[in-house]
């Protein structure tokens, strides 16, 4: 039986320390209004997201649509780079992904998060099997789902994701079958 992910990346949000309750910006709002659109016809059962505000927000419009609730799974939270501020982003992210067992202090290494993140998806795979399940999601954490199936998937991959982007990753009996990007802002 055909089951289908639908990832996505939330959209643009204003920035604060506060990483949970980060809002949507003002763009951030229009394209989640764009990623509804997009989702219309992909006769979407269930809506679940991350519990960043951000995430929430970039799909609630398709959970209204189908006349659901947004379900909350913390499996898909953005991976923790580090506890408080890292001095270098770019520098530390690479040091991420070139190491996946490496973590910053207070902060996950791509291989724990990748396992929360397989660990959460193949709980739902067997929650909703057959049904199209959309995921608001972060980037780290879904490149790195991604990078579970494929390699292919990785920093680079990640660089050039957009905000909001949707990735429709098939499974036939919890097999990766097929991965396509269904929508680039």
């Amino acid at each position: 039986m055909n089951t289908n992910i639908y990832l996505v990346r939330h959209a643009h949000s204003i920035y604060t320390s506060d990483e949970l309750n980060r809002p949507l910006s003002e763009n951030g709002y229009r394209d989640a209004e764009k990623v509804t659109e997009s989702l219309w016809t992909e006769n979407i059962d269930t809506v679940l997201s991350s519990p960043y505000k951000r995430s929430i927000q970039t799909v609630e419009g398709i959970a209204k649509h189908i006349g659901a609730e947004v379900i909350i799974e913390d499996g898909f939270k953005e991976r923790k780079i580090a506890e408080g501020l890292i001095k270098n982003f770019e520098r530390d992210i690479i040091k991420l992904w070139t190491n996946p067992t490496y973590a910053f202090e207070g902060g996950e290494s791509n291989l724990e998060a990748k396992n929360r993140g397989i660990h959460s998806l193949n709980e739902v795979l067997k929650r909703y099997n057959g049904k199209n399940i959309v995921i608001g999601t972060h980037g780290n954490i879904m490149v790195l789902i991604m990078n579970y199936f494929d390699s292919n998937y990785d920093y680079e991959f990640w660089k050039e994701l957009s905000m909001p982007d949707i990735y429709k990753l098939s499974f036939d009996d919890n097999k990766l079958s097929g991965a396509k990007r269904i929508f680039k802002d």
